[in-house]
């Protein structure tokens, strides 16, 4: 029972810290991200198995693991309030042409970024951007906008 404690208590650590990083950083691993995902079992590992190194304390530990993350993602696609503080909310980060600066602060974005994928999705200035969101896995959906008489919008969605 003590593992499957530990269990639950490091991927709770574990999804905070990684809501905490942001969306950007879920859409596009860094190489210091990539090595934390890699030593955070390594740092647990011992503190799970402690001096029993039986494979059926790995199994349980494994299928802990397994067990709350399939009861996480049934409860984010049960309860949608649920989903949103787990996994976090598209975020609206032009509108208009404007860029909503208070967003990408929060998101800790850069304008270069947003700029970035308006120009892969084939457009030169910001005014030519109806909106752009910003969704959880870090891709920008970029939706042009020529104009108020345009009504027809291709949405461009890009990774970060």
């Amino acid at each position: 029972m003590e593992t499957v404690l530990l269990v639950l208590v490091i991927y709770s650590f574990v999804v905070v810290g990684v809501r905490v990083l942001g969306k950007r950083t879920l859409g596009q691993l860094s190489p210091a991200d990539l090595i934390v995902l890699v030593l955070i079992p390594e740092f647990f590992g011992e503190t799970i198995g402690g001096d029993d190194f039986s494979i059926t304390n790995a199994l349980i530990a494994a299928s802990t693991l397994l067990v709350i993350v399939l009861i996480t993602d049934t409860l984010s696609y049960r309860f949608p309030k649920f989903g949103s503080v787990v996994a976090g909310d598209p975020v609206t980060v032009v509108s208009e042409g404007n860029l909503r600066t208070e967003k990408l602060h929060l998101e800790r974005l850069a304008p270069d970024d947003i700029r970035d994928a308006m120009h892969r999705a084939g457009l030169e200035k910001l005014e030519q951007v109806k909106w752009a969101v910003l969704y959880p896995d870090g891709t920008v959906a970029i939706v042009p906008w020529d104009g108020p008489a345009n009504s027809q919008a291709t949405t461009h969605k890009h990774r970060l």
